[in-house]
């Protein structure tokens, strides 16, 4: 009986294993709708909704497209994009926001990736190819070496010129705070409100 139950259970896992061999994100399919997938496609679509909040939660980027997202964070289209990004929050504030310059008027930032960049750290990290080692990140904010995300100190500056009350939100430890502050003021962002 022992035999059989043991002859049975390696045809089940060779079956159940050649069913998923199919599957190879390096190889090029075609969705349910049609559409074909390449692995820059798939690799787009993953950093894009990581980026829309749709994908939370993840331990590591997907091995395949590690190459993709360091590629992406160096780029210029990453530059570009952030650029845009900060153009229309400019011209967001300038067409539908009345100030009304009673010391009321507001902006929050959060800090990471927003005001300093952590691309320096994740580049000699893996890219998120690795799981996060939350003490290494942590001794890396303690250095205070984040660099300043130059179109975020574009918008940073503007509203301070508007008149903005501007606070700062972060998820790092109380025990960041001092070189979270050092970081900041060295790199170019002062005046600020709140952290």
């Amino acid at each position: 009986m022992a035999k059989k139950l043991g002859i049975f259970f390696a045809i089940f896992c060779i079956l159940l294993t050649s069913s998923f061999a199919d599957w190879n994100i390096l190889k090029e399919h075609t969705t349910n709708s049609g559409l074909k997938i390449s692995l820059k496609n798939y690799c787009e679509s993953w950093r894009m909704n990581v980026e829309l909040h749709n994908i939370r939660d993840y331990v590591v980027v997907p091995q395949e497209c590690v190459s993709y997202i360091a590629k992406y964070m160096t780029s210029t289209q990453y530059k570009v994009d952030s650029d845009r990004t900060i153009d229309e929050c400019i011209l967001y504030i300038s067409t539908n926001c009345i100030l009304e310059k009673d010391g009321k008027d507001a902006w929050i930032f959060d800090i990471d990736d927003t005001l300093l960049s952590t691309v320096p750290y994740y580049k000699q990290n893996g890219f998120g190819g690795n799981k996060l080692n939350v003490t290494s990140l942590e001794d890396w904010i303690s250095q205070g070496k984040g660099t300043a995300l130059d179109h975020s100190m574009k918008l940073f500056n503007h509203l301070k010129e508007l008149g903005v009350k501007i606070f700062l939100v972060s998820s790092r430890k109380e025990h960041l705070r001092s070189p979270t502050i050092d970081n900041l003021v060295h790199v170019g962002f002062y005046g600020w409100t709140s952290l």
